[in-house]
Parts: structure tokens; sequence; C-alpha cells
């Protein structure tokens, strides 16, 4: 049985990405910070749930040891900043990149010792739209999202000789509690600029993160899941 490990799992894109590998017989594990009462949720359904931060060392590597080496690695944990430049404080800024990139590192560091000796793996980052195109008064999220890609290419020229793909994902707007602080009208307004005509769904990327996963001859992509919101 491969085993799978989701950051950041418990709800939206991540729990869409686990429900789906559940589905196809996977061992899913998903880790969470904070979110007690999702985790139990996710825990009832047959899913193995860990209490860690992905910005703290001692706790991924404590993850791992409990964990032993996992088959497919999604990098999905992170946090969202809106606000302008001059009012981003300098913790709020480490803050972000220490979760969004940070984690994946930490996590994909610890993923690949195990993929290495197996000759085989799979690590998914969850990037953004923003990392593509930038997103405005979201520039220290665009620029965490941005080094995920980069971070995504470079891991892939590394571990593709030890038969390890290394992809990343950037969903658009996606239907999830991260995006819940838009009101009905900016929803609105985000819409009228997705060809598709409608938000994402956490299905749309957890089917993108099975299809990586399936095709064993894709590695380093980022792959664009936005319903044509980048389209330029």
């Amino acid at each position: 049985m491969k085993t799978i490990l989701v950051t950041g799992g418990v709800r939206g894109i991540g729990e869409a990405i686990a429900k789906i590998f559940l589905k196809k017989g996977y061992r899913v594990c998903v880790t969470y910070s904070k979110d007690e009462e999702n985790a139990r949720r996710v825990a009832a359904m047959g899913m193995e749930t860990y209490r860690a931060d992905v910005a703290n060392e001692d706790d991924v590597v404590g993850l791992f040891q409990k964990i032993g080496g996992v088959d497919v690695l999604v990098n999905n944990a992170g946090v969202s900043l809106i606000k302008q430049i001059q009012d981003v404080s300098y913790e709020e800024f480490n803050r972000v990149l220490s979760i969004n990139l940070g984690g994946a590192f930490l996590c994909a560091r610890e993923a690949a010792k195990y993929m290495i000796s197996n000759q085989s793996g799979l690590i998914v980052n969850v990037a953004s739209v923003w990392g593509e195109v930038g997103g405005s008064c979201e520039s220290v999220y665009s620029a965490s999202k941005a080094g995920l890609i980069g971070f995504t290419k470079a891991l892939a020229k590394e571990l593709g000789w030890s038969k390890i793909r290394v992809n990343s994902i950037s969903p658009g707007v996606i239907d999830t509690p991260m995006n819940a602080h838009f009101s009905g009208e900016e929803i609105a307004s985000l819409i009228e600029e997705i060809p598709m005509g409608r938000m994402g769904l956490g299905e749309d990327i957890a089917k993108a993160v099975l299809y990586l996963e399936e095709n064993e001859y894709v590695t380093g992509i980022d792959l664009p899941v936005n319903g044509g919101f980048s389209i330029v």
C-alpha cells in the first residue's frame, strides 16, 4: 500500500486531495496545526492525522519519524496575507515565507531521504496563480508561491536521477475557507475574470494531483488549475 502525506489536509484543498487518494486505497496521512475539530472529522473517514507546524524543523523531523517514508508528498499547508506592502511587518513577511516555502522545503527534505533510497516518489507543491502572475496587495504571498514554483523546478532536476518527480500546481480562485473573506460582490467580480465562469473546487485540484501521480513521465512543471484565469 502506498503512503501519501498531505500537509494542511483536514479541510479545503488539502482535504479534497486526501479524500481522492483515500478512495484509491492509499494510506493517507494529513497534518494540521490547530483545527482539532476537522482533524477528528477526517480521522473518522480513515485518515491518519498528525498535529505539526510545518515551519518548525523539529516538528517536521518528528512527523516523518512517526509516519516513516512516504511515496507521495503534497505540500499544501499555507497561509495568506492581504496587505499593502507599507503595512506588512517583517514578522508577517517571515511567517508567510517560513510556512509557505520553508515548510515545503522541510517536508521535501525529509521525504526525499526515503524516496532516494527507494528510487521512487512524487512531490507536489501547491503554489498559486499569484505565484505565476502576482497579486496586488498580496506581494508577500505571491513571493512565497513564486519561490515554491522555482523550488519545484530546481528540485525536479536534482531528484529526477533518483526517479523522483517534483511538480507544482497553481490553483486559481478556489471555493475554500481561505477565500471566505471575500464578499459576494468581490466573488462575482472575480468570476467575471474566469473564462470557465465559476470558482474552482477542491476536487479540481485533487484531480490534478491524481493526474500527476498517474503520469510517470511528467516532472518539473507548474500546472495551472484556474479555469483560464491566468490566460494573457
